[in-house]
């Protein structure tokens, strides 16, 4: 299942406050693919609407909206907010992915490996 720290929720609910259409409660669409080209994984995010599929989690008061395509990408999958530079915070998709870096290739990951 995605999850949410604590530091990361609050850090979206500040975002949410300053969107100009900021009523109840933030929803923020979450989604992974593996690029193309390198076959990394990478990670998006940002305020939308939900669609009819999407997976939808209560992380904190935050609506989590996740696709059919990114849900297999984003298991075991937690968002942080934290430092990772000295003074530059950022949000981090950290994956509790244990397969094989060979196995994202194909899909086979389930986890996000990254």
């Amino acid at each position: 299942m995605f999850t949410l720290t604590p530091t990361a929720a609050e850090q979206i609910v500040r975002a949410a406050a300053e969107q100009p259409d900021s009523r109840g409660q933030p929803m923020l669409r979450v989604a992974a693919k593996y690029d193309e080209i390198d076959g990394e994984l990478v990670y998006g995010m940002g305020f939308d609407d939900e669609r009819e599929d999407d997976l939808k989690i209560d992380a904190g008061g935050i609506a989590i909206l996740i696709s059919p395509h990114s849900q297999p990408l984003l298991e075991s999958t937690t968002l942080d907010f934290s430092e990772v530079q000295p003074g530059e915070f950022q949000f981090v998709f950290r994956s509790g992915c244990t397969a094989p870096p060979a196995a994202k290739n194909c899909g086979g990951c389930g986890g996000g490996c990254s």
